[in-house]
Parts: structure tokens; sequence; C-alpha cells
């Protein structure tokens, strides 16, 4: 069986898949159709080529990643290989709010909340 040449490009999509920032690769193309993705400052559609070198940034829950593409892969394999893919360059995540406490949980088996209860979650909740 003859070797299978490294790869020079790649598609946006499938890289973004094997690079483990999407799910599924249809995750990745609504993605990039939507603008949340964009390689060297330019939104990208989910066809274009991807190299070595080239800076991604994806929008992801509200948060920027910034990406820069060292290696390419067109297969998803395990997180440890996906890392290998690209050199994160992202600011860190912003912090979490602390203000508002956290919602309190209703101790397992339990049951389900009676009326009364209800209305309290309810009240707490803002509803």
């Amino acid at each position: 069986m003859p070797e299978k040449a490294p790869l020079e490009t790649v598609r946006l999509d499938k890289w973004l898949w094997a690079a483990r920032c999407y799910k599924t690769r249809g995750l990745a193309t609504e993605a990039c159709t939507a603008g949340h993705v964009k390689v060297n400052g330019e939104s990208a559609k989910p066809a274009k080529s991807v190299r070595p070198g080239d800076e991604i940034h994806v929008r992801i829950s509200g948060w920027t990643r910034i990406l820069v593409v060292v290696g390419l892969s067109d297969r998803r394999g395990p997180a440890t290989v996906a890392r290998e893919l690209y050199e994160d360059r992202s600011p860190p995540p912003p912090p979490r709010d602390e203000s508002m406490p956290a919602l309190p949980q209703r101790e397992r088996g339990a049951g389900r909340p009676s009326k009364r209860e209800r209305r309290k979650i309810e009240d707490l909740r803002g509803f």
C-alpha cells in the first residue's frame, strides 16, 4: 500500500472538527456560514483552505479563541493529537460572574417539588 503524502491544505470545516473546536463537522460548517470563524482576519466559508501559519479566530459561546495552525489533519482523533494541530493564543476566558448566587439544588431522591416549593423556586429564578 503506497504511503499517503503529507497534507498541504485542509478545508476549514474539516480542520475545526479535527482540532475539536466543534463536536461535529456540521456544527463547524454552520459556524463558518454564520460568520463566527475568521481566517487571517477575514470571514471564511467552510471550504476555505487552511495552511500552517494561518491565524483562526473562532467564536464559541460568546468567547473568542485565537488559534494558530501548526499541523493539518482531516480526521478527528484523540484530544491529545488534536492539541498538536494548533497553538492557542487566546486570552483567558472572562471570569464567571459570582455576584449572582448559585441556584439552589434539591437533594437527590427528594422527589418532585410541591406546589409551594415550585413557587419559591420560580420566585428565585424571577419567573
